[in-house]
């Protein structure tokens, strides 16, 4: 995971910062000397998650993709399919990272000789022992990401393509695509 920092990740650090300061100055303060360690690290402990949370939350906020001209081909002869097309940073901040995820579900076949559906991968101790029952089955959904631009600064485009196996034994394929920077 690669993010970049911007001046929002700062304030949250800085105020993180000053919490911390806070909590030890107040931990060593305390008259009762057995509970200054616990203290300290209660604190510690708060400021660390609470980073680590406003990394996530800076980065929802602050960073936006777009994706555009999304095109898909098969490529029959090699069972592979290709999806291209354009992401674009229409934040404010540049973005270390733009993952693509896509999902392809089958509805082909009205669910005959899928496993779980669409969305359920069963398993359990009994699928252990049942070899050849597992070789007939197949997927009904398969999910992919892809990292396909790199320091994506504000307002630039980048144009990517993507290759993948394709199951040829999916008919009625749904697909949903989104994109998300870090």
């Amino acid at each position: 995971m690669i993010t970049l920092f911007n001046i929002w990740h700062y304030v949250a650090f800085s105020i993180g910062f000053i919490i911390f300061v806070a909590g030890v100055v107040a931990s060593l303060k305390q008259k009762n000397k057995k509970l200054i360690a616990p203290m300290i690290f209660s604190v510690t402990l708060v400021t660390v998650v609470m980073g680590i949370f406003s990394i996530f939350v800076v980065d929802k906020y602050t960073k936006s993709v777009e994706l555009y001209k999304l095109k898909n081909k098969r490529i029959l002869s090699i069972e592979k399919i290709v999806y291209s097309g354009v992401v674009k940073n229409t934040g404010d901040y540049p973005i270390g990272e733009v993952t693509f995820k896509i999902k392809l579900v089958s509805r082909g076949d009205a669910g005959k000789n899928l496993e779980g559906g669409n969305f359920y991968s069963p398993s359990g101790f009994l699928d252990f022992f049942t070899f050849s029952k597992k070789e007939n089955k197949k997927v009904g959904a398969i999910e992919k990401e892809f990292v396909v631009a790199k320091n994506l600064k504000p307002g630039q485009a980048k144009a990517f393509r993507v290759y993948f196996d394709y199951p040829p034994y999916f008919r009625n394929v749904s697909e949903y695509a989104d994109v998300y920077g870090r």
